[in-house]
């Protein structure tokens, strides 16, 4: 079966353009459309009110079994065509980059990782020959094995290389290809020159190419995409709904893939308003809005969370859990940060490593509530993942809890007795009261996949898998950009403790900084991704996912507010992906 060129939205960008006339067209990139001011509160109100509920249980019931089968018949015709990938290499690579991009790539994980192996085995026997000199498609596998956990030399690069040790020059004007290699260069980890050469060359002349096209010009948001979102990088759910416009003005002949991506987004989407009722049902009866008046009250953006990091459609009720840790973990935060003396934290945080009710006797009564619902809920999740996995989970869970505390408590003293810490202890205990671990940690038993005592001891101690996330997170909410619009504390910051240890520089190269680190995160991150690893592919995708969600979550406006995140919630719950 000959593969359509549609299947790729790379594939069809012109690998010559004049950078001077900017003559040759390119794809449209169709943007989304201007919109009346909206946000999470007013979802939140919208989704609680009982007749709303009623009626999206309604009309959840009415349509969705119709487009159940119509979702099961589409989704065979896929798979029949994916079977029938043909012998050209670039086709099965292609057919995976589109489904992965469409936000559909969970229904075909076996087909996935047969086109991959043998791919994989091509190269290891050295018979992987076709268009070697082909940079896109050389780009393409690369990045395709890798985030499959398969190991691939950065040496393929080399050969894109002249005797100067540059990338050569005929390669500025293949744009299909440098989107290619800077797609493939997220995906390198420490000690990788080649790849941070890459990275740096195709940067370089793609943001040439941006500032040298023409605003109207069609192709421009094409290559600006890349740069400001690159797939590894990026949240596949939440960009569907730019590609498959693209992907619809490239070739009207992709009918089949676009159908069945259109179809599976109204359905996730079912599946997620169902979940916002739920999340909102239990954040109303735990009752914690009401008492804690001091405290963040925003379960659709927790939500959010959870909605990132899980995104598989089977995983709606790990979703609704996940939601439970991460709302208690801004709750806690908020005590700490805004609420609590340091006499009533100290007790707080003694209750939680004893995980004694009967401890909290001379404390406030908005800490004797946060700690009741936090050993309640704890104690409810352990049950439910027993019942289903067959493993207690309830002391790792504890002790992910009793770490989270004491990393708070820390930085409550620095801040009670005036202690200005180093930047790299200020970072060492950061890592942990970022909440990261206590997230990760119920993600792995929530999922289930691949317990065993081995891995099970190994999530309680802060695996390089996810205190490099944690790393990129806590880097990512110190950049300055993070004010959250609903708090007032007393943080510390990187920023501003590495610039005490370095008098005279300036903020802008502390920043610059800063961003080194989150870059030498991914690396470490892109690294433990890689095959042989401990840990099930479910939960590294869940991994990468939370470092793919910071960047969303953390990047605050000049009013606090969190507005790409909104249009993103806006989109996913209440929006459409069309033909």
């Amino acid at each position: 079966m000959a593969l359509p060129h549609f299947m790729s939205i790379s594939t069809n960008i012109p690998t010559n353009i004049d950078p001077q006339t900017g003559n040759t067209r390119l794809p449209h990139t169709a943007t989304m459309p201007t919109t009346q001011k909206w946000n999470m509160s007013q979802a939140l109100t919208l989704n609680s009110n009982p007749s709303t509920q009623q009626n999206l249980k309604t009309e959840y019931a009415n349509f969705t079994d119709e487009l159940h089968i119509k979702h099961a018949k589409k989704l065979n015709e896929v798979k029949h065509s994916f079977s029938k990938v043909g012998e050209d290499p670039l086709e099965g690579l292609a057919m995976i980059d589109a489904v992965q991009r469409l936000g559909i790539d969970y229904h075909f994980h076996e087909k996935i990782d047969e086109v991959l192996q043998r791919h994989y085995t091509k190269i290891n026997t050295h018979t992987c020959v076709d268009n070697y000199d082909d940079l896109y498609e050389v780009s393409l596998r690369f990045r395709l094995l890798r985030q499959e956990g398969y190991y691939v030399t950065a040496g393929v690069f080399n050969k894109f290389k002249g005797k100067d040790g540059m990338f050569k020059e005929k390669l500025k004007q293949d744009i299909k290809g440098l989107m290619g290699l800077y797609e493939a260069s997220q995906l390198r980890i420490e000690q990788e020159d080649v790849l941070d050469d890459a990275a740096n060359f195709s940067s370089h002349i793609l943001s040439s190419w941006v500032k040298h096209l023409d605003h109207h010009h069609q192709g421009r948001n094409i290559i600006r995409s890349t740069l400001t979102n690159p797939y590894h990088k990026s949240l596949a759910r939440f960009m569907v709904k730019n590609f498959i416009k693209d992907f619809n003005g490239i070739n009207g002949q992709g009918n089949v893939l676009q159908e069945l991506a259109e179809m599976d987004f109204k359905l996730v989407q079912s599946i997620h308003q169902r979940e916002i009722l739920q999340v909102s049902q239990w954040w109303d009866n735990l009752g914690l809005a009401k008492e804690l008046k001091f405290a963040r009250d925003q379960p659709l953006k927790w939500h959010m969370w959870s909605m990132a990091i899980l995104t598989n459609s089977s995983f709606s009720e790990q979703r609704s859990e996940l939601t439970k840790p991460i709302s208690l973990i801004y709750i806690i935060d908020d005590i700490f940060d805004v609420h609590g003396t340091l006499d009533e934290l100290t007790l707080f945080t003694e209750a939680v490593n004893r995980w004694d009710i009967a401890a909290l006797e001379h404390l406030p009564d908005c800490m004797k509530i946060s700690f009741k619902a936090l050993y309640d809920t704890t104690n409810e999740i352990g049950y439910k993942i027993y019942k289903k996995h067959g493993r207690n989970p309830t002391e790792s869970l504890r002790k992910a809890w009793a770490t989270l505390c004491n990393a708070f408590l820390v930085e409550a003293k620095w801040f009670a007795s005036g202690h200005s810490p180093k930047a790299e202890e200020y970072l060492k205990n950061g890592v942990v009261s970022s909440g990261v671990h206590v997230v990760l940690v119920h993600v792995f038993f929530l999922l289930g996949h691949g317990l065993t005592n081995e891995s099970a001891n190994l999530v309680n101690d802060i695996p390089e898998l996810m205190h490099s996330v944690a790393t990129i997170l806590r880097l990512w909410d110190d950049l300055g950009s993070a004010k959250d619009e609903n708090q007032e504390g007393h943080d510390g910051s990187y920023v501003e403790y590495y610039m005490k240890e370095h008098q005279g520089c300036s903020v802008e190269l502390a920043q610059q900084h800063v961003h080194n680190m989150i870059s030498d995160a991914w690396k470490r991150l892109n690294k433990e991704c890689l095959h042989p690893n401990t840990f099930p592919a479910s939960f590294k995708i869940a991994t990468l996912n939370v470092a793919r969600m910071v960047p969303l979550m953390y990047s605050y406006d000049n009013n606090h507010h969190l507005t790409d995140l909104e249009e993103q919630v806006k989109q996913m719950l209440y929006g459409s992906v069309s033909l």
